[in-house]
């Protein structure tokens, strides 16, 4: 079985916010195990998304009709376990807003792929104000993104 160091998981991170980034179908599927799963907060219908094929048909769906781009804002990959987990910005151009939450990832310890993504919201999704995130939280000062690239 192939070993797979933090440093391997966080490039992989890295590849699959560029594929999504970059509505790539084959380099999203190639981010994860077929049967992978992500999870979400209740609210997004048709959740969790299972498998590699449905993942990236949904994130392509979201740079298509919501203008959508992402930035990674911390990784921290554990150094003991296929375990790793983000800090993001979901950037919605189309409508001017955004969404910062986290990730937990688990790594496929055989491929070193993504099997499982659980996504956490930083604030409830609120249509009445431009960028969820935390209350009162200084993203400016900790070096955060405070627009889409």
């Amino acid at each position: 079985m192939a070993t797979f160091t933090p440093a391997d998981h966080a490039a992989l991170i890295r590849r699959y916010f560029q594929a999504c980034n970059d509505a790539d179908y084959e380099a999203l599927v190639d981010c994860f195990t077929p049967d992978a799963v992500h999870y979400f907060p209740p609210g997004l219908p048709d959740i969790p998304w299972r498998s590699a094929d449905v993942i990236a048909r949904k994130w392509i769906w979201c740079v298509n009709e919501l203008g959508s781009q992402w930035t990674i804002e911390k990784i921290l990959v554990s150094h003991d376990s296929p375990e790793a987990v983000i800090e993001w910005t979901h950037w919605k151009n189309k409508s001017g807003t955004a969404l910062r939450g986290d990730e937990w990832y688990r790594f496929d310890p055989a491929t070193g792929k993504i099997a499982e993504i659980r996504a956490y919201y930083a604030a409830p999704a609120d249509r009445a104000v431009q960028i969820n995130e935390l209350f009162a939280f200084d993203y400016a000062a900790r070096g955060y993104h405070l627009r889409s690239e």
